[in-house]
């Protein structure tokens, strides 16, 4: 049984339970009341007090369990398929065809969904797999530490189950950037190019403008308790968490993305913040990597300085960006403009466009940049 049979299957059911039994005992209660030679404001206030908990815990009870039967709605429309890797269920969603195999890889808290804005365009020009991280979508959760080295491992594993063999290209959004870079350097005869979309980069929270800003470990257990049980009792599903889709994607992944914000198993997420660093020291020494073609893509500093952004946590990160031109001789960074950190919806054309010509130049089939090194705001 995992993690999420657990949360969103035996739990609920014990729910339903629970709540009869609560809001059987509350009736028999208020009923035997009228025997009793207690006064009448008494009555009254036990009376109503007891409905109110038996009408909660039915309410908490039918919640959990309607929460629970979408669920199961939902994981029935997976797309792609499930591969055991370590004898944990990994989804894997491949795409088009040619090569290289061109591995999308999520940011914190994302699974492959993510990619819904892209993955359809660039099918066309090769072979696309988006991926869910253990725990993460329609991936099992795992009891090893979520760190670098044993997410490459297992997708490493994921890609060989699939038989996707290589060559491949990684494209890896967010804290996925430094998991890429641990698998190229794991297996770089495997790997041909690398994509950075707004990545994280390892020792970033050492730096003096991010320590305060990054929460490394997640919030305090309590916090992580009460916010995996409203998951549990559906609470985000009907305050409406579910219903907001994120733009560009067909009506059926829109569907799907939206659905996945309500069943989140709270461990999975916050074992990656609580190593990152570690992560961090398992990706600092990784590149540079020769020759190897690196695509970079950088949020706009213009599109930040309208939420506010700290100047000092935005200078940071440019230069950290800036830096991860350093990791090859051949590559180069383009500043998305108007986009966020969410660059594959905030500007799916700019990544639908570069990424099918990035590949193309390293097949060979479309001439390279006139200049490596350089960075260009699109």
């Amino acid at each position: 049984m995992t993690p999420m049979d657990l949360l969103y299957g035996i739990v609920p059911a014990l729910l339903v339970v629970v709540g009869i039994l609560l809001a059987g005992l509350s009736l028999r209660r208020v009923l035997s009341l009228r025997e009793q030679s207690f006064s009448t404001i008494r009555k009254i206030v036990e009376g109503t007090s007891l409905s109110i908990v038996a009408m909660v815990a039915l309410a908490l009870g039918l919640n959990s369990a309607i929460n629970a039967v979408i669920l199961h709605h939902y994981r029935a429309q997976m797309p792609g398929k499930l591969y055991l890797v370590d004898g944990h269920r990994m989804r894997l969603d491949c795409t088009g065809s040619g090569s290289p195999t061109l591995v999308l890889d999520a940011g914190l808290g994302n699974d492959g969904l993510i990619f819904s804005a892209v993955q359809p365009t660039l099918s066309a020009t090769t072979r696309v797999c988006s991926y869910d991280r253990a725990g993460m979508g329609w991936s099992d959760p795992v009891s090893t530490p979520r760190d670098a080295d044993h997410i490459a491992e297992q997708l490493h594993g994921l890609l060989q189950a699939a038989g996707v063999s290589g060559p491949i290209v990684l494209m890896g959004h967010s804290i996925a950037g430094i998991y890429t870079r641990d698998y190229a350097s794991h297996y770089p005869g495997q790997v041909i190019g690398l994509v950075f979309i707004d990545a994280s980069t390892p020792f970033q929270n050492r730096d003096p403008a991010f320590r305060r800003e990054m929460r490394l470990g997640g919030p305090p257990l309590p916090v992580r308790l009460v916010t995996q049980a409203m998951f549990v009792l559906g609470i985000p599903r009907w305050t409406g968490g579910c219903s907001q889709p994120f733009p560009g994607f067909g009506p059926a992944r829109a569907k799907l993305q939206a659905d996945e914000r309500c069943h989140l198993v709270v461990s999975s997420p916050v074992g990656e913040s609580a190593n990152f660093d570690r992560s961090g020291e398992e990706a600092i020494h990784t590149g540079p990597f020769g020759d190897l073609p690196i695509l970079i893509f950088t949020s706009d500093p213009a599109t930040a300085a309208k939420f506010h952004e700290p100047s000092n946590l935005r200078a940071a990160w440019d230069r950290m960006q800036a830096n991860l031109k350093k990791l090859s001789r051949h590559s180069r960074q383009i500043i998305a403009a108007n986009a966020g950190h969410y660059i594959q919806l905030e500007r799916a054309d700019l990544i639908n466009r570069e990424v099918p010509l990035f590949i193309q130049q390293i097949r060979g089939t479309a001439p390279p940049p006139t200049a490596w090194g350089t960075t260009t705001t699109e």
